[in-house]
């Protein structure tokens, strides 16, 4: 199809033109339960592998199913992870089986794709589709003069917009009205949006930054410069 007759042709769930749609394109999420690892190396790991642990499991707008972390000031697929400084993508891991593989369970595929159908045309473009509580420990780091001084909280919950947006959440202490808080309330604000707002964490390295160690430290430093 011309690119010309594909801006006229509109997505019935995203309400984008075709010829605007990603590949990468978040159509539906279904939060990891069991503990699945993202496995990477960097360029500097000489043959280590390491590990971070899945948020969620995504339907992709082309079909294909894959996992999702936190990387960096995004969340990003993480088969497409292919970050010359900070890592690539090498497999998921099972903690409970100890298994290694490379393609979404089955069941995942088979949950996600039947949600999808079954809420098909449900839900406006501009519209949160789905939110599902932060499973992994997640923290957002906010700074607005190079890290001198900083803010580091965690994160409750995740957004899934129709545009395909995955948006963190965290909790505005001064509009609290009940708690416990959950997903949906109204006293959470988004991290993305937030002009001071700088990195995701996992709680290791999140609270090794609250405990303002060295290297911790120097690592965030380091992620500043480039």
């Amino acid at each position: 199809m011309p690119s010309s007759e594909a801006q006229n042709v509109f997505d019935i769930q995203t309400g984008r033109p075709i010829g605007e749609r990603s590949h990468s394109h978040i159509v539906r999420i279904s939060p990891e339960l069991d503990g699945t690892e993202m496995l990477y190396t960097n360029d500097n790991s000489q043959g280590r592998l390491y590990s971070l642990k899945i948020l969620c499991w995504a339907l992709l707008e082309d079909g294909t199913v894959d996992g999702i972390v936190p990387w960096l000031n995004r969340t990003v697929p993480c088969r497409s992870l292919k970050d010359p400084l900070n890592g690539h993508w090498e497999g998921y891991l099972s903690p409970i089986t100890q298994e290694v593989f490379f393609e979404a369970p089955d069941f995942r595929m088979a949950e996600l794709g039947g949600a999808a159908d079954f809420y098909s045309g449900v839900y406006l473009p501009d519209e949160v589709h789905q939110e599902i509580p932060d499973m992994i420990g997640t923290h957002a780091v906010f700074t607005s003069d190079g890290f001198e001084s900083f803010f580091i909280q965690e994160v409750t919950s995740w957004r899934l917009y129709g545009n395909g947006e995955l948006i963190a959440t965290l909790i505005d202490p001064d509009a609290v009205e009940s708690t416990p808080v959950l997903p949906g309330d109204a006293c959470l604000y988004e991290v993305q949006h937030h002009p001071n707002f700088r990195y995701f964490f996992q709680y290791r390295i999140a609270n090794k930054i609250k405990s303002r160690d060295p290297d911790a430290l120097a690592a965030m430093s380091m992620l500043l410069d480039h």
